[in-house]
Protein backbone atom coordinates (compact mmCIF):
# COMPACT_ATOMS: atom_id res chain seq x y z
CA UNK A 1 0.00 0.00 0.00
CA UNK A 2 2.54 2.57 0.89
CA UNK A 3 4.16 1.70 -2.53
CA UNK A 4 0.79 2.53 -4.22
CA UNK A 5 0.54 5.69 -2.33
CA UNK A 6 4.16 6.98 -3.23
CA UNK A 7 3.35 6.22 -6.84
CA UNK A 8 0.27 7.90 -6.51
CA UNK A 9 1.86 11.12 -5.54
CA UNK A 10 4.29 11.06 -7.74
CA UNK A 11 1.75 11.25 -10.38
CA UNK A 12 -0.43 14.17 -8.93
CA UNK A 13 2.98 16.08 -8.38
CA UNK A 14 3.89 15.11 -11.94
CA UNK A 15 0.24 16.63 -12.95
CA UNK A 16 0.20 19.63 -10.64
CA UNK A 17 3.92 20.43 -12.81
CA UNK A 18 2.13 19.79 -15.90
CA UNK A 19 -0.79 21.82 -15.14
CA UNK A 20 1.70 24.98 -15.19
CA UNK A 21 2.79 24.88 -18.60
CA UNK A 22 -0.45 25.86 -20.24
CA UNK A 23 -0.43 29.27 -18.80
CA UNK A 24 2.29 29.80 -21.05
CA UNK A 25 1.04 28.26 -24.38
CA UNK A 26 2.28 28.72 -27.16
CA UNK A 27 -0.63 29.73 -28.77
CA UNK A 28 -1.50 32.38 -26.00
CA UNK A 29 -2.13 35.89 -27.94
CA UNK A 30 0.01 38.19 -26.13
CA UNK A 31 -1.67 41.70 -24.99
CA UNK A 32 -1.41 44.24 -27.57
CA UNK A 33 -1.91 48.37 -27.52
CA UNK A 34 -4.62 49.32 -25.52
CA UNK A 35 -7.89 49.92 -27.21
CA UNK A 36 -8.20 53.20 -26.85
CA UNK A 37 -4.98 53.54 -28.38
CA UNK A 38 -5.67 51.64 -31.53
CA UNK A 39 -5.49 54.65 -33.90
CA UNK A 40 -2.24 54.26 -35.45
CA UNK A 41 -0.70 56.83 -38.09
CA UNK A 42 -2.60 58.35 -40.71
CA UNK A 43 -0.02 59.03 -43.07
CA UNK A 44 3.05 56.25 -44.20
CA UNK A 45 6.35 57.17 -45.60
CA UNK A 46 7.66 56.32 -48.97
CA UNK A 47 10.97 54.91 -48.15
CA UNK A 48 12.47 52.69 -44.97
CA UNK A 49 13.93 56.59 -43.88
CA UNK A 50 10.54 58.09 -43.73
CA UNK A 51 8.49 54.83 -42.66
CA UNK A 52 5.83 55.63 -40.15
CA UNK A 53 5.48 54.03 -36.71
CA UNK A 54 2.94 52.42 -35.36
CA UNK A 55 2.19 49.65 -32.29
CA UNK A 56 0.59 46.16 -32.68
CA UNK A 57 -2.87 46.40 -31.99
CA UNK A 58 -3.03 49.66 -33.95
CA UNK A 59 -4.27 50.19 -37.29
CA UNK A 60 -2.13 52.44 -39.50
CA UNK A 61 -3.93 54.23 -42.49
CA UNK A 62 -2.93 56.47 -45.84
CA UNK A 63 -3.89 58.03 -49.02
CA UNK A 64 -1.74 57.52 -51.66
CA UNK A 65 -1.74 57.80 -55.54
CA UNK A 66 -1.52 54.48 -56.99
CA UNK A 67 2.49 53.29 -58.13
CA UNK A 68 3.61 55.06 -54.80
CA UNK A 69 5.09 52.75 -52.35
CA UNK A 70 3.93 52.94 -48.98
CA UNK A 71 6.27 52.08 -46.02
CA UNK A 72 5.54 51.35 -42.24
CA UNK A 73 7.32 50.56 -39.39
CA UNK A 74 6.60 48.19 -35.79
CA UNK A 75 8.53 46.10 -33.30
CA UNK A 76 8.79 42.90 -32.88
CA UNK A 77 10.06 41.35 -30.15
CA UNK A 78 11.74 38.08 -28.81
CA UNK A 79 9.00 35.40 -29.53
CA UNK A 80 6.51 36.75 -31.16
CA UNK A 81 4.99 35.95 -33.92
CA UNK A 82 3.47 38.99 -36.04
CA UNK A 83 0.77 38.59 -38.77
CA UNK A 84 0.42 41.41 -41.30
CA UNK A 85 -3.03 42.52 -42.34
CA UNK A 86 -3.59 45.58 -45.17
CA UNK A 87 -6.64 46.22 -46.51
CA UNK A 88 -6.42 48.37 -50.27
CA UNK A 89 -9.20 50.76 -51.06
CA UNK A 90 -9.64 51.38 -54.80
CA UNK A 91 -11.17 54.15 -56.89
CA UNK A 92 -14.46 53.04 -58.25
CA UNK A 93 -14.64 50.92 -61.24
CA UNK A 94 -15.76 52.95 -63.58
CA UNK A 95 -12.06 54.80 -62.95
CA UNK A 96 -10.20 51.77 -63.57
CA UNK A 97 -9.13 50.08 -67.35
CA UNK A 98 -8.21 46.95 -65.57
CA UNK A 99 -7.27 44.22 -63.17
CA UNK A 100 -4.63 45.71 -60.40
CA UNK A 101 -2.04 43.26 -58.55
CA UNK A 102 -1.31 44.28 -55.05
CA UNK A 103 1.57 42.77 -53.09
CA UNK A 104 2.78 43.71 -49.45
CA UNK A 105 6.26 43.14 -48.29
CA UNK A 106 8.43 42.59 -44.43
CA UNK A 107 11.56 43.44 -43.75
CA UNK A 108 13.50 43.49 -40.56
CA UNK A 109 15.92 46.00 -39.25
CA UNK A 110 18.61 45.12 -41.42
CA UNK A 111 16.55 45.64 -44.20
CA UNK A 112 16.59 41.80 -45.33
CA UNK A 113 13.28 40.39 -46.60
CA UNK A 114 11.26 38.15 -44.71
CA UNK A 115 9.60 35.43 -46.25
CA UNK A 116 6.05 34.40 -44.83
CA UNK A 117 4.78 31.37 -43.60
CA UNK A 118 1.37 31.76 -44.70
CA UNK A 119 -1.25 34.49 -45.83
CA UNK A 120 -1.49 35.87 -49.43
CA UNK A 121 0.76 38.87 -49.58
CA UNK A 122 0.21 39.18 -53.34
CA UNK A 123 -3.34 39.73 -54.58
CA UNK A 124 -4.68 40.95 -58.38
CA UNK A 125 -8.07 42.71 -57.77
CA UNK A 126 -10.49 42.73 -60.69
CA UNK A 127 -11.96 45.84 -62.37
CA UNK A 128 -15.08 45.55 -60.53
CA UNK A 129 -13.61 45.17 -56.92
CA UNK A 130 -13.81 47.55 -54.90
CA UNK A 131 -11.01 46.90 -52.06
CA UNK A 132 -8.33 43.85 -52.01
CA UNK A 133 -7.13 42.21 -48.89
CA UNK A 134 -3.76 41.01 -48.26
CA UNK A 135 -1.63 39.64 -45.31
CA UNK A 136 1.44 37.69 -44.41
CA UNK A 137 2.26 35.92 -41.28
CA UNK A 138 5.97 35.84 -40.66
CA UNK A 139 7.53 33.67 -38.64
CA UNK A 140 9.03 33.51 -34.54
CA UNK A 141 11.15 35.79 -33.77
CA UNK A 142 14.17 34.75 -31.81
CA UNK A 143 16.50 36.01 -29.57
CA UNK A 144 19.44 35.40 -31.82
CA UNK A 145 20.57 33.19 -34.89
CA UNK A 146 24.03 32.63 -36.77
CA UNK A 147 25.36 35.56 -38.88
CA UNK A 148 24.86 33.83 -42.10
CA UNK A 149 20.90 33.02 -41.06
CA UNK A 150 17.64 34.88 -42.19
CA UNK A 151 15.99 34.21 -38.68
CA UNK A 152 13.74 36.97 -37.86
CA UNK A 153 15.36 39.07 -35.08
CA UNK A 154 13.87 41.15 -32.39
CA UNK A 155 13.77 44.63 -33.62
CA UNK A 156 12.21 46.95 -36.14
CA UNK A 157 10.06 45.72 -38.95
CA UNK A 158 9.13 47.61 -42.06
CA UNK A 159 5.97 46.71 -44.17
CA UNK A 160 5.68 47.82 -47.62
CA UNK A 161 2.77 48.13 -49.81
CA UNK A 162 2.41 48.90 -53.28
CA UNK A 163 0.84 47.71 -56.50
CA UNK A 164 2.84 45.59 -58.99
CA UNK A 165 0.41 44.88 -61.97
CA UNK A 166 -1.89 47.09 -63.13
CA UNK A 167 -3.02 49.71 -66.78
CA UNK A 168 -0.46 52.44 -67.72
CA UNK A 169 -3.78 54.51 -67.53
CA UNK A 170 -4.41 53.42 -63.57
CA UNK A 171 -1.28 54.88 -62.53
CA UNK A 172 -1.98 57.97 -60.45
CA UNK A 173 -4.96 57.05 -59.45
CA UNK A 174 -5.68 57.58 -55.47
CA UNK A 175 -6.21 55.14 -52.80
CA UNK A 176 -7.07 54.13 -49.87
CA UNK A 177 -4.45 51.90 -47.45
CA UNK A 178 -5.21 50.46 -43.91
CA UNK A 179 -2.46 48.10 -42.44
CA UNK A 180 -2.40 46.48 -38.87
CA UNK A 181 -0.28 44.22 -36.83
CA UNK A 182 -0.92 41.28 -34.36
CA UNK A 183 0.89 39.52 -32.33
CA UNK A 184 1.29 35.88 -31.31
CA UNK A 185 3.18 34.47 -28.15
CA UNK A 186 5.32 31.52 -29.23
CA UNK A 187 7.37 31.07 -26.46
CA UNK A 188 9.71 28.52 -25.54
CA UNK A 189 8.89 26.70 -28.35
CA UNK A 190 11.66 29.27 -30.37
CA UNK A 191 13.64 29.79 -27.70
CA UNK A 192 17.65 30.37 -28.10
CA UNK A 193 20.26 30.23 -25.52
CA UNK A 194 21.87 33.91 -26.69
CA UNK A 195 20.81 37.36 -27.21
CA UNK A 196 21.54 40.35 -29.21
CA UNK A 197 23.83 42.78 -27.60
CA UNK A 198 20.62 45.56 -29.07
CA UNK A 199 17.62 45.05 -30.90
CA UNK A 200 18.14 45.56 -34.40
CA UNK A 201 16.41 49.13 -34.76
CA UNK A 202 17.91 52.76 -36.68
CA UNK A 203 20.34 54.14 -34.93
CA UNK A 204 21.36 51.43 -32.98
CA UNK A 205 24.98 52.16 -32.64
CA UNK A 206 27.08 52.17 -30.32
CA UNK A 207 27.13 52.66 -26.47
CA UNK A 208 28.68 56.05 -26.89
CA UNK A 209 26.10 57.21 -29.00
CA UNK A 210 23.43 55.70 -26.31
CA UNK A 211 25.54 57.79 -23.51
CA UNK A 212 25.54 60.99 -25.97
CA UNK A 213 21.78 60.78 -26.22
CA UNK A 214 20.97 60.02 -22.10
CA UNK A 215 23.01 62.95 -20.91
CA UNK A 216 21.59 65.37 -23.66
CA UNK A 217 18.10 63.81 -22.29
CA UNK A 218 17.07 62.08 -25.44
CA UNK A 219 15.72 58.69 -25.32
CA UNK A 220 18.00 56.18 -27.23
CA UNK A 221 17.07 54.83 -31.01
CA UNK A 222 16.46 51.80 -29.10
CA UNK A 223 14.35 53.07 -26.14
CA UNK A 224 12.40 55.18 -28.80
CA UNK A 225 11.51 52.13 -30.92
CA UNK A 226 10.68 49.84 -28.22
CA UNK A 227 7.25 48.13 -28.00
CA UNK A 228 4.84 49.37 -25.14
CA UNK A 229 5.91 47.43 -22.95
CA UNK A 230 9.73 47.61 -23.61
CA UNK A 231 11.88 45.04 -25.05
CA UNK A 232 12.28 41.42 -23.50
CA UNK A 233 15.56 40.63 -21.83
CA UNK A 234 16.06 37.33 -24.11
CA UNK A 235 16.45 34.75 -21.06
CA UNK A 236 13.33 34.03 -19.67
CA UNK A 237 10.74 31.40 -21.58
CA UNK A 238 8.54 28.64 -20.88
CA UNK A 239 11.05 26.43 -22.03
CA UNK A 240 12.26 26.58 -18.11
CA UNK A 241 8.89 25.38 -16.88
CA UNK A 242 9.46 22.42 -18.84
CA UNK A 243 12.71 22.14 -17.89
CA UNK A 244 12.15 21.81 -14.50
CA UNK A 245 8.99 19.85 -14.76
CA UNK A 246 10.75 17.21 -16.60
CA UNK A 247 13.92 17.12 -14.25
CA UNK A 248 10.88 16.46 -11.33
CA UNK A 249 9.39 13.75 -13.33
CA UNK A 250 12.49 12.29 -14.10
CA UNK A 251 13.35 12.32 -10.09
CA UNK A 252 9.83 10.71 -9.02
CA UNK A 253 9.92 7.91 -11.57
CA UNK A 254 13.32 7.00 -10.62
CA UNK A 255 12.54 6.60 -6.58
CA UNK A 256 9.11 4.77 -7.72
CA UNK A 257 11.11 2.45 -10.09
CA UNK A 258 13.94 2.35 -7.02
CA UNK A 259 10.83 1.58 -4.58
CA UNK A 260 9.39 -1.40 -7.11
CA UNK A 261 12.19 -3.23 -7.17
CA UNK A 262 14.12 -2.77 -4.12
CA UNK A 263 11.95 -5.63 -2.53
CA UNK A 264 10.98 -6.65 0.97
CA UNK A 265 15.05 -7.08 2.13
CA UNK A 266 16.91 -10.01 3.91
CA UNK A 267 14.57 -13.31 4.12
CA UNK A 268 13.84 -13.88 7.33
CA UNK A 269 14.38 -18.09 7.00
CA UNK A 270 18.00 -17.29 6.03
CA UNK A 271 20.71 -17.75 8.41
CA UNK A 272 22.31 -14.63 9.30
CA UNK A 273 25.95 -15.59 9.24
CA UNK A 274 25.47 -16.47 5.33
Amino acid sequence: MRTVRMLATAALAGAALLGLAPGASADSPTPTADPSASAGPTEAGTTFRTAARFLPGQQATAQAATGDYLYWVFPADTGQRPTVNATVTLPGAALRHGPTTWRVDVYDGLRRRQPCMYGTQSRTAGKEASSVELACVLRPVRASADAWANDPLPGSYYVRLTVTGLPDEDLGQPFTARVGVTTLDKGGAYATDGSLAAPLVPGATTADQAESDADAGRPSAVEAAAPEDGWSSGWWSDRWIWTVAGGVLAALAGIGGYVLTRGSGRPSRVPPAV
